[in-house]
């Protein structure tokens, strides 16, 4: 005889077990769609299955994937020990060659990563050459940086340390130096690393924030609603995730990340500094692929927390979510929304405003 706390258990465990099932269904029937050229026909008002998982639930499931607790990297394991360095060293000033930057004045977390401007400034005053991307959720990319030059965020945490525009250090010697004259960092290096004979090196430093940055994942609500929780969205929302959907924005932004995962020519159907009214163009991955095929292509943005991260493109050219919305359609779409539709599809980004992790946001070197 089952009690009804059990059955609740078994009634959810079920509904769990369908929606699994209907993610692979789903995943199956996308691949078919984008074979013979069709669009899917979906409508937030089509069906409810069991559960109360409704039609929409469904496909976007086996599209987009639920933001994991944190983004492991076998070659760097995560420790409290590396997470707890990693985090005072991405605070720490000390870092630039003259005390003004740390890796959290252009990424700052009590700002959704980033510092809403279209260049942050560097450590001698002057401004970057492309908008700083948020650090949020950046782990789970394929590459960093809107080029891809760094393979992960651990390669990524050392270059601007080195960039002589951002933090401006000559060598890495010296940053090694600045650091083991600090009695404390002595001993967060040999409790993260303990069984490192030089503890205090450049290389573990990188891992260490690498570390840090692993842990920066902001579930939102829209990982609520993947995960099976039907009203976790509102018929706005879902109305703005059907058009998202059926628009083609999917093509590049899906997954976990909703993009961070390929690299795309901005500008597919026309010169986006037309749409963008850029100040400068900017060549993109091919002023380090050398590759022609690379002219004007980027890494793809992820859309997490996007209400929250502009400026917006590589150069912080676009204030407004709207705008870049309807840039998008048309450069990489060559579709003109309407501004309901835009409208729509905005609702929808705003549900991928997440929750900063709250202890990460504490500066400790300030009380």
């Amino acid at each position: 005889m089952l009690y009804k706390f059990d059955i609740d258990k078994y009634i959810q465990m079920k509904k769990l077990e369908n929606l699994k099932f209907l993610k692979m269904t789903t995943a199956v029937a996308v691949l078919l769609i984008s074979i013979v050229g069709c669009k899917p026909k979906l409508s937030t008002n089509d069906f409810t299955v069991d559960g109360g998982i409704d039609s929409l639930q469904i496909t976007a499931s086996g599209i987009f994937q639920s933001l994991p607790q944190q983004a492991d990297n076998p070659a760097n394991p995560i420790t409290a020990e590396k997470v707890a360095l990693g985090k005072m060293l991405y605070y720490d000033t000390r870092l630039s060659m003259k005390g003004n930057n740390s890796c959290n004045s252009c990424h700052n977390l009590s700002t959704f990563g980033v510092d809403n401007k279209a260049f942050s400034i560097g450590d001698d005053g002057l401004p970057g050459g492309r908008n700083s991307p948020t650090v949020l959720n950046a782990a789970l990319h394929t590459t960093q940086f809107w080029d891809g030059r760094a393979k992960d965020v651990e390669e990524q945490a050392g270059m601007p340390i080195m960039n002589p525009v951002e933090m401006h250090m000559p060598s890495k010697a010296l940053v090694e130096d600045r650091l083991k004259k600090d009695e404390t960092y002595k001993k967060l290096f040999a409790a993260a690393f303990p069984t490192d004979k030089n503890a205090v090196s450049y290389g573990n430093l990188e891992k260490a924030i690498g570390a840090f940055e692993r842990t920066l994942i902001t579930p939102s609500k829209f990982d609520e609603y993947l995960s099976g929780k039907a009203n976790a969205l509102t018929k706005e929302e879902k109305e703005g995730l059907d058009i998202y959907i059926k628009t083609g924005c999917t093509t590049c932004h899906a997954g976990v990340a909703l993009g961070g995962q390929m690299f795309q020519k901005f500008g597919i159907y026309g010169n986006y500094w037309d749409l963008t009214k850029s100040a400068k163009v900017d060549s993109g991955k091919i002023t380090i692929s050398k590759n022609a095929a690379d002219l004007f292509v980027f890494k793809v943005p992820s859309l997490r927390n996007v209400e929250k991260t502009g400026p917006y493109f590589h150069d912080g050219s676009v204030s407004d979510l709207n705008k870049a919305i309807s840039i998008m359609a048309k450069s990489e779409l060559n579709k003109t929304l309407s501004d309901q539709e835009v409208e729509s599809i905005a609702a929808f980004l705003k549900t991928l405003t997440g929750k900063v992790p709250e202890d990460a946001m504490k500066n400790p070197f300030q009380k």
